[in-house]
């Protein structure tokens, strides 16, 4: 899963970017417009894995894995022009936005708007992000009627999808309805995938309250698809970040925090872009996977690796309760709890899966 971090100019988004992946970028008042990109990798907390290796105790243990992105240089006037060739290279990757969004004070670092307000600064953010999808939608219509008339016999059907398609996004941004508010057949979405829309995207809007407890419906409503909002006392986290395992839980019960910021993001961010996990595990390794929910064992395969796919047979599963429960996979095949399951077996969140395959 790759995430995109946004915000306003002195947002505090690289804060937040530091609180997630405990990085130390340095944060402050923000001097240039200019389009930046920083990338972090971090691990995707799971109790579940640090379970299953207790019982297995492998040579080797592996998370899931989440990259953030701090993409800089964003605010009035992006969505004008339509999106640039870098911009557009940065957010193509991403699966979904964090837009940070500021509600407090700070002297030394002067909001942009001259005054505190997040339900603009979301309302900004947005209307740039609708107006940059409604250049790119005007651009394709106007192409589009070129291509209907070069089109064949053969591809003529691929392009009334694209005629009839079009108009409707156009109308949904010019009443400034974000994509993913729209209901598009899984035919539209493909014709979508490749113009990188950023309204169409999952939004988490994250609120940086600075030392205060808020809650986040009451600061703003966002009632969009695929969309939440949460609250993150930034400096803080950023803070305890930087400390190791047993004194960052002390700092986080101190504070009474109840988790770090990290976990509840990607809870959230899993959620909304419709991911789950699955496990491998043994001797060698124990291992988190990230899949879409509702994938098939052989798309669970193929994320393994490509030859599992290809030379599927069957799939032994076990939900991690069941195995934990048995005491290993000898108790739970015992039991009768380790399941054979064909191509087709849609993959539950919290499966341990073992693919037999021939290649």
């Amino acid at each position: 899963m790759k995430l995109g971090i946004i915000g306003l100019p002195n947002s505090t988004k690289t804060t937040v970017f530091n609180a997630l992946t405990g990085s130390n970028r340095p944060v402050g008042k923000q001097v240039t417009g200019k389009l930046e990109a920083f990338t972090a990798m971090v691990d995707v907390p799971d109790p579940r894995v640090d379970q299953l290796v207790a019982l297995f105790k492998p040579r080797k243990t592996t998370y899931a894995k989440v990259s953030y992105v701090d993409i800089a240089g964003l605010g009035k006037g992006v969505g004008r022009a339509g999106l640039s060739g870098p911009f557009r290279n940065q957010i193509s990757a991403v699966d979904g936005f964090v837009q940070v969004t500021r509600d407090f004070a700070d002297p030394t670092v002067p909001h942009p708007e001259g005054s505190i307000d997040p339900v603009r600064d979301v309302a900004i953010m947005d209307a740039e992000f609708l107006l940059a999808d409604l250049v790119t939608v005007e651009n394709r219509l106007e192409r589009l009627e070129k291509d209907i008339q070069r089109a064949s016999n053969r591809d003529r059907p691929a392009v009334e999808l694209e005629l009839g398609l079009w108009p409707r996004l156009q109308q949904a941004l010019e009443a400034e309805i974000p994509l993913r508010d729209l209901e598009l057949t899984p035919a539209e979405l493909r014709v979508t995938s490749g113009y990188s829309f950023l309204t169409l995207k999952p939004m988490l809007i994250l609120i940086n309250t600075g030392d205060q407890d808020q809650n986040p419906e009451q600061i703003l409503t966002y009632r969009h698809a695929n969309s939440a909002v949460a609250t993150i006392k930034g400096k803080l986290e950023m803070e305890i970040a930087q400390l190791g395992g047993p004194e960052r839980q002390d700092f986080l019960e101190g504070f009474q925090i109840s988790e770090p910021g990290l976990n509840r993001v990607i809870r959230i961010s899993y959620s909304l872009i419709g991911l789950q996990s699955f496990f491998t595990v043994g001797e060698d390794e124990v291992r988190a996977w990230t899949l879409r929910q509702g994938a098939t064992a052989v798309e669970a395969a193929g994320t393994i690796h490509s030859d599992l796919a290809h030379g599927f047979i069957r799939a032994e599963v076990v939900n991690y309760l069941d195995l934990l429960q048995s005491g290993g996979l000898a108790g739970a095949r015992a039991a009768g709890l380790v399941r054979l399951e064909g191509k087709e077996y849609l993959v539950r969140d919290g499966d341990i899966v073992h693919v037999r395959f021939n290649v």
